[in-house]
């Protein structure tokens, strides 16, 4: 992992350099206002510092493996902060959204401290009444066994909250295993749990937000198998553009085995005043973005299939590499939250072999277990860019924020 610090007259200025210097896949992990000092401070601008880290290129692991693998625990624990750990802030985007601040991260990380600290608890008494020892022996500092005993602890007790939320154990092991490599000897579970709350945000990465292209449609398929959604998503990703960003929108469908999902999105295209075009096969396609060429986004309904079926997904590939060149696409494939994760693993690979994609997840609100976030995102390397949270047109969609997630998966609420 890459951290550096860049300054700029504004945040945006300061933002923009971590960008051109490191890359768009850098993630910003904290910005800080930072006002002038000394004698002739009235004198001086308010400038902004911006902390952003690059991680290293993962390769893409099978996690099948995983299932049968036994409990990974640390024999021994070798922990040094390298650097001041500072809790990510998350990166401004186009839907509102309200910035953390530091005192809330800091909240954060002590209210998911405390957690820990309560589930500790019971060891932690259970030790004392069990290795009583002279009062005066007691009151001699803690030798280097006891903090290494109480880091362990710490450490048991996130690998466990993971694992109950869900998170592959794979994926934990590889977490605790990066962080262990930037602590060194004992450390405090605030310490810890900040390292962890890092590395998770960065596993995530930014979300990849539908970015619109001057003069011409951006064209958007909307890919997934049957029940996930996928109708009732692109109505509000249509509703966020056209209402609240005041862009024409017009819809496809090329869903023509099921009559009713047609019929709903034609529903939903009255209701926003939105054109609607079926189309029967990948040859009619170019010629219906033809006529809304003059047009910001077009959203392309696709049939939702089991992902066994072989020939349907050859006829989705068609219809997907059949788009004219000249228009920029975007491929999402819409993932229900509450899917079982061995299910989600086909889901992903099956639809890989259609096209690249970034991912939608839906059905937030049905489930409490959000680890498949986590573990489809490592799996698969596919940006989780926007995540829905019930049926309500427009209001159950979001950008994706990593930080909220994590905070969820470590036991916060």
């Amino acid at each position: 992992m890459t951290i550096n610090k860049f300054q700029g007259r504004t945040r945006e200025e300061a933002i923009d350099k971590a960008k051109k210097e490191m890359g768009e896949a850098v993630v910003i992990m904290n910005v800080k206002e930072v006002k002038p000092k000394g004698l002739f401070r009235a004198l001086k601008s308010t400038t902004y510092e911006v902390t952003a880290a690059l991680e290293e290129k993962e390769q893409a692991v099978n996690p099948l493996p995983a299932l049968h693998a036994p409990l990974k625990m640390h024999d021994s624990i070798n922990f040094a902060a390298n650097e001041k750990i500072e809790i990510p802030v998350p990166e401004p985007v186009a839907t509102p959204v309200h910035p953390e601040t530091s005192h809330d991260l800091e909240e954060k990380i002590e209210s998911l401290s405390n957690l820990l600290e309560k589930k500790l608890k019971p060891e932690k008494e259970a030790e004392h009444h069990e290795e009583a020892k002279p009062e005066k022996e007691a009151a001699q500092p803690k030798d280097m066994k006891h903090q290494q005993s109480e880091t362990f602890r710490c450490i048991r007790m996130i690998y466990e909250t993971l694992l109950d939320n869900e998170v592959n154990e794979r994926y934990v092991n590889q977490i605790l295993d990066d962080v262990e490599k930037n602590l060194r000897g004992s450390a405090s579970m605030d310490i810890i749990l900040s390292n962890v709350y890092q590395k998770m945000v960065l596993k995530f990465g930014q979300p990849q937000k539908i970015e619109l292209v001057p003069g011409q449609p951006k064209v958007v398929f909307f890919i997934g198998p049957t029940g996930v959604g996928k109708t009732t998503t692109i109505a509000k990703v249509a509703s966020k553009f056209k209402v609240d960003y005041g862009k024409k929108v017009a819809f496809l469908t090329a869903d023509t085995y099921r009559i009713a999902a047609a019929e709903q999105l034609r529903t939903y295209a009255n209701i926003l005043d939105t054109p609607l075009t079926v189309i029967y096969s990948p040859e009619e396609m170019n010629a219906a973005i033809e006529r809304v060429k003059d047009y910001d986004l077009v959203l392309v309904d696709t049939a939702g299939f089991s992902y066994k079926n072989e020939e349907q997904r050859k006829d989705m590939k068609h219809l997907i590499e059949s788009l004219d060149e000249k228009y920029e696409k975007d491929v999402y494939l819409v993932l229900s939250a509450t899917t079982k994760y061995r299910d989600l693993i086909e889901i992903v690979d099956n639809y890989h072999e259609i096209s690249d994609y970034k991912i939608i997840f839906t059905k937030l609100d049905e489930t409490s277990g959000y680890g498949s976030l986590l573990n489809i995102r490592m799996y698969s390397g596919a940006d989780v860019s926007y995540v829905t949270t019930g049926q309500n047109v427009p209001d159950d969609i979001e950008v994706f924020q990593s930080q909220k997630i994590v905070k969820q998966l470590l036991g916060g609420r």
